[in-house]
């Protein structure tokens, strides 16, 4: 064992240690539904906001062409996987039918908000349902599907890749937003594999180390547009995203 994979191993023990209350309450099963009713609907009502900001710039060179891809109607109709507070409806085009959803249901309070300030678009429905299991949206039914810090959190992003692929009509596109695992000789990819586990199981299932964009290359889409960038979020393990959309 090297040196680098000895200090991981020994800080991510130190961590453990340090979240061991947490654990205790996973294993009476209290964790999960305090963190489903109260800790993630907090954090993404009020410290998200920071993040927002941060991603602002990008989400909007991100979905300014989303209108390219209306139907022969020109009306859009976009699905949203992992809605939770709504924060991408201000970027939605004016008119576009949107369909939320989301595995988890206690984000009322955000996603009414987020609603009334953005009212140029037209809501759907809202399903509480996993990405990997849209069966109530129909085949080929959307034009676009969104999925903003989403993937990290899925059981299985091949599972979910393949029902975007099924819920988009030929030639729709699926547009992403994902923090990933950072280049493995950086430093940020250091401070992922100490705090992953102790981070998975405080936020909900999040996987700070999923190299996504081979999930992506892999799936059945004709075309992919990706980038990776660094967002800036100093301090933080979530700085490696990759962005971008595919076309079916």
């Amino acid at each position: 064992m090297g040196m680098r994979e000895a200090s991981i191993l020994f800080l991510r023990t130190c961590l453990t240690l340090l979240a061991m209350p947490i654990y205790l309450l996973s294993f009476l099963g209290i964790w999960e539904p305090f963190c489903k009713k109260v800790l993630f609907p907090y954090i993404l009502e009020n410290i998200a906001v920071f993040y927002e900001r941060k991603a602002k710039k990008q989400k909007q060179d991100l979905f300014r062409n989303l209108p390219d891809f209306a139907g022969p109607s020109g009306e859009l109709r976009l699905l949203e996987i992992g809605t939770g507070c709504g924060t991408n409806f201000q970027f939605y085009p004016p008119g576009c039918r949107v369909t939320c959803t989301d595995i988890n249901p206690n984000f009322q309070q955000g996603l009414s908000k987020n609603m009334s300030k953005n009212q140029h678009i037209h809501y759907e429905q809202f399903l509480v349902t996993a990405g990997e299991d849209l069966r109530q949206v129909p085949s080929g039914s959307v034009d676009a599907v969104v999925g903003t810090l989403v993937l990290c959190s899925v059981q299985s992003v091949n599972d979910t890749l393949k029902e975007v692929l099924r819920v988009l009509r030929p030639g729709g596109a699926f547009y992403f937003l994902e923090h990933v695992a950072g280049n493995h000789s950086s430093w940020s990819y250091f401070w992922q594999q100490i705090c992953y586990p102790a981070w998975k199981l405080i936020f909900a299932g999040c996987c700070l180390n999923r190299e996504t964009w081979k999930n992506l290359e892999q799936a059945n889409f004709s075309e992919l547009s990706l980038q990776h960038i660094t967002m800036a979020l100093p301090g933080t393990p979530l700085q490696p995203h990759i962005i971008g959309f595919a076309v079916k």
